[in-house]
């Protein structure tokens, strides 16, 4: 039987001789990267664009969460993803606030003073979208992993992360607004007409344009990372 070599993703490239150390070592240095990509995703999270007719604000989280897919691969993306949601679900407010924690003054925040939020998901509005993350990663990491990170492909893998995220998180949003009087409340004053209308004005519509800037930004890292390792001779 032929044996078939394991997939590569950029990582694997930047530290080409982690496959080759014995296993303690390579699980210390993938514990290492697992965590350091969840607290990337958390300053992320706190890159903020305040929107007043939603409760959910743009951030920086949808960068890093494909950013983390990409460059770790499946397995170490998801798992990076999952310690995220479980940080801030038990021990740290790494999760982006929401539109009414930042000042109602405030349309733009970087990182400091920290504005994050914790709490179990499954009470957060956002709740769904941070589920999202975890299986986003895994996606865009297995197409990385079949090289779609070196072509042009890699949009779509980036798209096809996004949309994962949406998968999740608009049926929980619509789920939240639907058995809480206050978000029902919010949403219909911004003339939402029915469950499906507000989660779509709330938790789609606003953020397209953002959503792509941040996907393009992460498909040119990536692929541009590759063509520098080439000529470093390091791929």
């Amino acid at each position: 039987m032929q044996a078939t070599a394991n997939p590569r993703v950029l990582v694997d490239a930047i530290l080409p001789d982690l496959r080759a150390n014995s296993f303690t070592s390579r699980l210390a240095v993938d514990a290492a990267l697992i965590v350091s990509f969840a607290l990337l995703v958390a300053l992320c999270a706190q890159i903020i664009i305040k929107i007043p007719t939603t409760t959910v604000p743009i951030t920086g989280q949808t960068f890093g969460v494909l950013l983390t897919g990409g460059v770790l691969g499946s397995k170490r993306g998801s798992l990076s993803m999952l310690l995220y949601l479980l940080i801030g679900s038990m021990i740290l407010p790494v999760f982006a606030p929401s539109s009414s924690i930042v000042a109602d003054s405030q349309v733009l925040h970087f990182i400091l003073p920290w504005s994050g939020t914790e709490g179990m998901v499954w009470d957060l509005t956002s709740g769904g979208y941070i589920v999202g993350f975890v299986v986003a990663s895994y996606v865009v990491g297995l197409l990385a992993e079949k090289g779609w990170d070196r072509k042009s492909t890699f949009p779509l893998a980036m798209l096809a992360g996004n949309i994962v995220i949406y998968v999740f998180g608009l049926p929980w949003l619509a789920l939240k607004i639907a058995t809480n009087d206050g978000l029902y409340s919010f949403f219909e004053s911004q003339g939402g007409t029915n469950v499906v209308d507000m989660a779509l004005r709330g938790g789609l519509y606003p953020f397209i344009g953002g959503d792509a800037v941040k996907l393009m930004a992460a498909a040119l890292i990536l692929p541009g990372a590759w063509v520098l390792l080439d000529k470093l001779g390091r791929r």
